[in-house]
């Protein structure tokens, strides 16, 4: 319908009432005007009769509702149409999978949304299919796998609840690992084994076919020769052959269909279109311009369903096309906090830096190395200061005094000189300093014990020069 308006496209329409009955009028494409035309046999070629019953009820009104197909009076190729009939039929499948209204086991068919199961997965604990809800996340849409539907009835909290960007990229590595040349090669070699190991199956179920078809030839004459004056006699037999003969169409047709399953040779030409085929599809599923859409309509091609079970780890059974199934096993995903959490390598990074650097050193060493947070962002001192107090990791103050280093005022009543000093002796290099705090903040190491001695007359000197300055400070001569 969608298509239809997008493109301006106007479909017939008669009227069955009103002033223009019969009239043929050009109009919009409808949804339900599309579903009925997809559900009608015509289109495919079919004469059908009988697909409603119309009754009246005890007061008088009337109703009409669909009859299952095999109440219908129905026959095939009856004029040419407009698609095959088993094109109709494969749609028919397509619609009732589609239509979740009908039962609570239908997928619904694939849609724009990067989760790659949707409408494939089972929950293995009610066994009711799951639905799927978005959240964002660092600016991306992440699909959660949610079995919700007695809650939402009842009232009740939810069966489970999964995290489906981990079981996305778990069965999509599995297909890749099973869609491989060598994979392909063996499942052909087993095809033909078992097609060698059907032929003998074949030949036992035609031996019944011919078993059946003795039977009713055997009941045949022996309706023919009764004498046509035993009328029981001739009614009994008669039934008898009937229902020989019953019991022969049924083989028959249970044989030639069993025969058309069976019997799908693989010729030369499709060998090696298979051979191909295990190139092209991790290409094409890797391909990044693939749409989400197609890569679901691919896995429904090689899955049947997928049922999750989440306990202390989540249990994934996968089942292919033809039953043959598949187990894996996953731990359960982190949730946001610890997603965010920062590693704990770079805790450890982080206290050991802290005895040679401060907090603003250590963000430009990580930055530099190409370190980012739990949030994905640069490293700033902020950050550093926030870490080591959550981690409850001494700071560089505390680790520079275990160490023995003294404060400014420390040195100044160690050496005897004033405090303001004791940074000029630093920037002549006479005490050594270690900056604790990115202010330029510093405690100094313990002086030497031959220093006054040493610089006895530089210190005389320094104090003569501080003097003169608290004079000329004071105002005096």
């Amino acid at each position: 319908m969608k298509a239809f308006r997008k493109q301006g496209l106007l479909f017939p329409r008669r009227p069955r009432h009103g002033v223009h009955k019969g009239d043929l009028n050009w109009v919009e494409l409808t949804h339900s005007r599309a579903v009925q035309v997809l559900h009608n046999p015509r289109y495919a070629g079919a004469f059908v009769y009988g697909r409603h019953r119309s009754r009246r009820t005890v007061e008088g009104k009337g109703t009409c509702h669909l009859l299952p197909p095999d109440q219908w009076i129905l026959v095939q190729d009856i004029h040419p149409g407009y698609i095959s009939w088993d094109e109709y039929e494969a749609n028919q499948r397509q619609l009732r999978e589609n239509a979740q209204a009908l039962g609570q086991d239908r997928k619904s068919p694939p849609r724009e949304g990067p989760a790659l199961l949707q409408g494939l997965i089972l929950c293995g604990v009610c066994g009711k299919r799951m639905t799927v809800r978005y959240h964002q996340r660092d600016w991306r849409r992440l699909p959660d796998y949610l079995c919700q539907r007695d809650g939402i009835e009842n009232g009740e909290r939810i069966c489970q609840s999964i995290k489906g960007e981990p079981i996305d990229k778990t069965v999509s590595d599995l297909l890749l690992q099973t869609m491989t040349p060598m994979a392909l090669d063996v499942a052909l070699t087993v095809q033909q084994e078992i097609h060698t190991r059907l032929d003998e199956v074949d030949r036992l179920r035609h031996k019944q076919v011919e078993r059946a078809r003795y039977e009713a030839d055997l009941a045949q004459r022996r309706y023919m020769h009764v004498d046509p004056a035993n009328r029981l006699v001739a009614d009994t037999l008669e039934a008898e052959w009937n229902n020989k003969l019953r019991l022969l169409n049924e083989a028959q047709e249970q044989y030639e269909r069993m025969r058309q399953q069976n019997h799908l040779t693989i010729d030369e030409a499709q060998r090696t279109r298979i051979a191909a085929l295990a190139n092209d599809f991790p290409r094409l599923w890797q391909h990044p311009q693939t749409p989400d859409r197609e890569r679901k309509r691919m896995i429904r091609l090689l899955l049947e369903d997928v049922t999750l079970i989440k306990r202390d780890q989540i249990t994934v059974h996968v089942r292919f096309k033809g039953g043959v199934t598949k187990t894996l096993t996953l731990p359960l995903p982190l949730s946001a906090p610890q997603l965010r959490k920062t590693g704990e390598a770079v805790i450890q990074e982080i206290d050991r830096l802290l005895d040679h650097h401060t907090e603003r050193e250590i963000a430009t060493i990580f930055n530099q190395n190409g370190w980012r947070s739990g949030t994905d962002k640069l490293f700033h001192r902020g950050i550093v200061a926030r870490l080591r107090r959550a981690y409850h990791l001494k700071d560089r103050y505390t680790r520079l005094r275990a160490l023995g280093m003294l404060t400014e005022q420390e040195i100044a009543a160690t050496i005897g000189i004033a405090a303001a000093s004791v940074k000029e002796w630093r920037y002549r290099g006479l005490l050594s300093a270690h900056r604790f705090n990115d202010r330029g903040d510093c405690l100094f190491e313990p002086p030497p014990t031959d220093l006054p001695k040493k610089n006895a007359r530089k210190r005389s000197y320094l104090q003569k020069k501080h003097i003169i300055h608290d004079c000329n400070q004071g105002g005096a001569v």
